[in-house]
């Protein structure tokens, strides 16, 4: 019974997520077209397989953890994130701390022998694999395994599976030049039946290094006897998407460019998820990079009427388009990624990133709707949140919005802080310090973190206490507040207010920049120095996206 009630709770948990519609971005238009990008947030190198009427995506995640996203949708427009394949990374030692653009890269997903498997390169350590048994009715993907390493080595990168008709498994993979000293080559190389491990050597398929540098990111597939890999060429801001095709697994390959920029505004347009509908149908998700934003994700109708699948309008991306053909188009209703959170449900919004493993000192949901984050204690020699582990953030998902959030602080002793951070290589948060029987409002700003350079600190107003303990253990002093950041064409403005009305600006304009491989990322930070007892708090009551 207790079984029971556990899963109808999450059964109903996923059904009030997959209701939850943006107020700053829906590329549904309503009329039965939609508008790209399908996804105004950072997933990059995304990939998608199909389990009969439903859809699964996941994408890079670096270093952030959990990892390897999972998000589902009914018609490729609307997409809703219903968890994620990696709990922590390993080892542990190592991904304890945050390691800036390394851990997962470019992932793909496949369907196979009813279960869906997940493959990834990490390419300090080598090729990796979980998996889970395939979902039911587009539900939670809760199982998954425990990584396996299928190949170990350095500079390996964007692995994908294919399994053959006759049951052999190949992989195709990528190569770093920053780890391996090559790269614009794709591999394949034979696993054993079950993908758990290599069995055969790798064997040059492709060599892009001329007409087609920067190779990478391949996805394999086989159509009408054709071996498949489309992948992307020339870089990520300036590349092209390349489709190619053997009677053998491991080549040679002809190739054609199926995608490009051409006359539009969408530069760079590559690498994703080739996708053939229970309808019939052919679509290709692909990212396009916005810079601080990060890599955000596009829908191209593919035509293969010429033998090659051609992406979007002969080649150039759509902005607008029809959407795809659903069974049941009733199953397809609106929905978009969650933003805002109330707290209110006892567990984290799926939305919401830490910048390393998480440890539970970093914070806890409670039962009395909301979010609890501890403050951790600095290095002695601090210079910025970089390498600081305990950030509570999520990925923009529009170009302009508003994000407010109603916080309590308490302090048990002198320079605990917290606040709302939008972080990235240049980072700025606004956050209240204790100093004394005071809190001190300051913004604490930083150019160039990536770079080892020291941050700074503005104090912008002192503001008294609204509540103080009376227990004579150990008291705390609270402050009451609304923190609120407003993003507009990559420019931040943040803000205060002590009623929730009105709001007071606090200092100035601070330009995103985005992370190592990922988008900047908005949300909570709780830091203290020079510790003595006990550990001051941020309990977060809600946080609203709007316009």
């Amino acid at each position: 019974m207790k079984q029971l009630i556990t899963i109808l709770s999450l059964l109903f948990a996923l059904s009030l997520q997959a209701q939850y519609q943006s107020k700053v971005w829906c590329p549904d238009n309503g009329d039965g077209t939609y508008t790209n990008p399908v996804l105004f947030a950072d997933y990059s190198d995304p990939d998608v397989c199909v389990v009969g009427e439903d859809y699964y995506l996941t994408a890079s995640s670096f270093n952030c953890i959990p990892g390897l996203p999972i998000l589902h949708s009914k018609d490729l427009v609307n997409w809703q994130i219903v968890g994620y394949a990696l709990e922590e990374q390993y080892p542990k030692e190592l991904f304890d701390k945050p390691q800036h653009g390394n851990g997962v890269w470019a992932p793909a997903i496949r369907h196979h022998n009813d279960s869906l498997f997940i493959y990834w390169g990490d390419p300090d350590q080598g090729i990796f694999m979980v998996s889970s048994p395939t979902p039911s009715k587009g539900g939670n993907v809760m199982a998954w395994s425990r990584p396996v390493c299928v190949v170990p080595g350095k500079g390996m990168i964007d692995p994908c599976p294919l399994w053959d008709d006759d049951g052999r498994c190949y992989l195709v993979n990528g190569w770093a030049a920053s780890r391996a000293g090559l790269n614009s080559i794709l591999t394949v190389r034979e696993l054993s039946a079950d993908g758990t491990r290599a069995i055969g050597k790798p064997c040059i398929a492709f060599d892009g290094w001329q007409e087609n540098f920067t190779s990478e990111g391949p996805k394999f597939y086989k159509r009408d006897g054709w071996y498949w890999i489309m992948n992307p060429a020339g870089g990520v801001e300036r590349g092209w998407q390349l489709a190619m095709r053997s009677k053998s697994p491991y080549g040679p390959y002809e190739w054609k460019r199926v995608m490009w920029q051409g006359k539009t505004t969408v530069n760079g347009p590559h690498q994703g998820a080739w996708v053939h509908t229970s309808q019939g149908e052919d679509w290709f998700l692909h990212f396009n990079d916005r810079g601080a934003y990060g890599r955000v994700v596009y829908l191209q109708p593919v035509d293969w009427s010429s033998g090659w699948p051609m992406m979007g309008n002969n080649g150039e991306p759509y902005t607008k388009y029809r959407k795809p053909l659903t069974k049941n188009q009733k199953s397809s209703a609106i929905c978009n990624p969650q933003e805002s959170d109330e707290f209110n449900d006892g567990q984290l919004g799926l939305q919401w990133q830490w910048h390393a493993n998480y440890n539970q000192l970093y914070g806890m949901p409670t039962a009395n709707g909301f979010y609890r984050l501890y403050t951790q204690d600095l290095p002695q020699h601090f210079r910025s949140l970089w390498d600081v582990p305990n950030l509570l953030l999520q990925k923009p998902t529009a170009l302009r919005f508003t994000a407010t959030a109603k916080v309590r602080f308490a302090s048990k002793d002198d320079n605990q802080y917290g606040g709302l951070v939008m972080m990235g290589r240049d980072y700025s948060a606004l956050v209240v310090h204790r100093q004394g029987d005071a809190f001190l409002l300051q913004r604490h700003t930083c150019k160039g973190a990536d770079a080892g350079q020291t941050e700074t600190q503005q104090t912008l107003a002192t503001l008294m206490p609204t509540d103080r303990d009376t227990i004579p253990y150990s008291p705390a002093i609270y402050l009451d507040l609304y923190l609120r950041l407003t993003v507009k064409d990559g420019q931040c403005r943040f803000a205060y207010s002590m009623d929730g009305k009105h709001y007071k600006d606090a200092g100035d304009v601070f330009a995103m920049r985005e992370g190592k491989w990922i988008g900047a990322k908005f949300g909570f930070v709780a830091e203290c120095s020079n510790r003595k007892g006990n550990r001051g708090w941020l309990d977060v009551d809600w946080i609203r996206i709007t316009k």
